[in-house]
């Protein structure tokens, strides 16, 4: 049986198509080497770079999804609405910046006419009360601030709430989101991401919120890999 060859892209070509089933595999002996194959609900795959952390001690996949293709944004959001479609949420929340791509485009999907986008550009008329730190790992030593437009508050009494952000890693971010909605007294129903990576961000979302790592849907998962004595990648 022939094994198909590896998928070999440019930088710039990465999150620009999605490829049939099968198309990426692991370079036998090698593991993967030109980038790791997300795989979607219905077996297709994403090719996504890999990005070297701790000195090459580990890797993770990558998505920047507000680079990626109109069709692989439509694909992703398809994929993650039809997921939270059962859990019936009236109002989506995104979080910047990377999120608020994925959270329009889901909301879309899923028939709303708006969505509520979180910001972390302070406005004139904004509560520096309605506003919390907020870090993320793929901008160590940033430090930045999560807010919420106090015009929008309204849009989260008694309404069904899922947060939607691209990725979820050590869960940093969504830390900073359930903060933020806990002083409106809003308890997110669920949360969507384009890619859970690794599963880091459990036990973090667990002692929050409990239960709500168990209400978390995204178009596809990632683990964390490790270094394969032929040069390229395997799950850890």
């Amino acid at each position: 049986m022939t094994m198909p060859t590896p998928t070999r892209l440019a930088d710039v070509d990465f999150w620009q198509q999605i490829d049939p089933e099968g198309t990426n595999t692991a370079a036998p002996g090698q593991g993967f080497v030109h980038g790791y194959p997300a795989t979607l609900a219905d077996g297709r795959q994403l090719l996504l770079p890999i990005r070297e952390r701790d000195n090459g001690r580990f890797a993770l996949a990558s998505l920047i999804i507000n680079q990626a293709s109109f069709d692989v944004v439509d694909a992703l959001a398809d994929d993650l609405a039809e997921k939270l479609r059962e859990q019936r949420p009236d109002i989506i929340v995104g979080l910047p910046t990377l999120g608020l791509t994925l959270a329009e485009a889901t909301a879309r999907k899923l028939g709303h006419s708006r969505y509520l986008p979180l910001g972390t550009s302070r406005k004139f008329w904004y509560d520096d009360e309605l506003s919390v730190a907020m870090t993320s790992i793929t901008s160590p030593g940033s430090q930045k601030r999560l807010y919420i437009d106090p015009r929008l508050v309204s849009l989260l009494k008694d309404r069904r709430v899922c947060v939607i952000d691209d990725v979820i890693s050590t869960g940093s971010s969504i830390m900073a989101a359930l903060s933020l909605l806990a002083r409106l007294d809003v308890i997110p129903d669920c949360m969507g991401f384009a890619m859970c990576q690794s599963t880091l961000w459990q036990d973090a979302l667990a002692s929050a919120s409990p239960g709500l790592e168990n209400r978390v849907f995204s178009a596809f998962d990632t683990p964390r890999l490790k270094p394969c004595a032929a040069g390229g990648w395997l799950p850890e």
